[in-house]
This record gives C-alpha cells, sequence and structure tokens, in this order.
C-alpha cells in the first residue's frame, strides 16, 4: 500500500508559476512511476507528467515545455509549473504505479485567473 499527499496548489495569475509537490508513505520501494494528472470541472482526468524510477520523463501534449517533473529520493515527486494559463485550471492528482496498480492521492487545487 501506498499513501499520497499533494501539497502547492493555489490561486495564480496567468504567467505564474507554482510547484506542486508529493509525498508518499508506506511501501515506497516497489513504487515503478510516479506521476501528475489532473481533472478540470466536467472533464476526464488527464496526464500532466510521469517520470519511471530510472528517471525517464514523459508529458501531456499541452503542457510541453511549461511544466517539469523530477523526483527525489524514492518517496517525493515535484511538478514546477511555469507559464500558467487559465486552461491549466484543474485539480492536479499525484499518481503512484505499484507493480500495475495505481495509487492516487487526494489532490491540490490550481486555479488560474485571466
Amino acid at each position: 500500500q501506498v499513501q499520497l499527499v499533494e501539497s502547492g496548489g493555489g490561486l495564480v495569475q496567468a504567467g505564474g508559476s507554482l510547484r506542486l509537490s508529493c509525498v508518499a508513505t508506506g511501501s515506497i520501494f516497489s513504487i515503478n512511476a510516479m506521476g501528475w494528472y489532473r481533472q478540470a470541472p466536467g472533464k476526464q482526468r488527464e496526464l500532466v507528467a510521469v517520470i519511471s524510477s530510472g528517471g525517464s520523463t514523459n508529458y501531456g501534449d499541452s503542457v510541453k515545455g511549461r511544466f517539469t517533473i523530477s523526483r527525489d529520493n524514492a518517496n517525493m515527486v515535484y511538478l514546477q509549473v511555469n507559464s500558467l494559463k487559465p486552461e491549466d485550471t484543474a485539480r492536479y492528482y499525484c499518481n503512484a504505479v505499484v507493480w500495475g496498480r495505481n495509487f492516487w492521492g487526494q489532490g491540490t487545487q490550481v486555479t488560474v485567473s485571466s
């Protein structure tokens, strides 16, 4: 079992930046990959960025060049979000994959004003 807790969300003006953090507890040495997803009201949850245990990264098309995912030790993952746009407004969820099983945090809200 893995528990995830996100932090760092907030209200920011367009063009601004935030740094989201996620801490994992529990069976952290079994985590294969960690990542961030987001869900806006009325929309499906979508990939933002993922990072493997080996450091390989993958980003959603809408955030490439603006967001950066990083991982610290076995249990911390960060998302640096720059050049924010109103369409980035969503609840951002931390994800961990353990032997094919997905674990999710409760999410942190990011709201971007125009």
